[in-house]
C-alpha cells in the first residue's frame, strides 16, 4: 500500500522515488508526490524526513528532519 497525504484542500497525492542519474555520473534517489500511484511508490516516508505542506499551492514535499 502506497503512503498517502491528504491535504489541507482535501485532494490525496501518493509519495514515490526514483534513481536518476546526475550530469557528474553520480546516482542519486529523489523524491516526490504524484495524484496517483504509479511503479516506484514508497509504503512509507523515509527515514529522516518528514511531510510538510507548501503554503502557496498546498502540495505536500519531503523535508529532512
Amino acid at each position: 500500500m502506497a503512503y498517502s497525504y491528504k491535504n489541507s484542500k482535501g485532494q490525496t497525492y501518493y509519495l514515490h522515488s526514483k534513481s536518476v542519474m546526475l550530469k557528474n555520473g553520480r546516482q542519486q534517489t529523489i523524491y516526490f508526490f504524484a495524484r496517483d500511484v504509479r511503479p516506484g511508490a514508497l509504503d512509507s516516508v523515509p527515514g529522516g524526513y518528514r511531510v510538510i505542506e507548501t503554503s502557496r499551492t498546498g502540495m505536500p514535499v519531503l523535508k529532512k528532519a
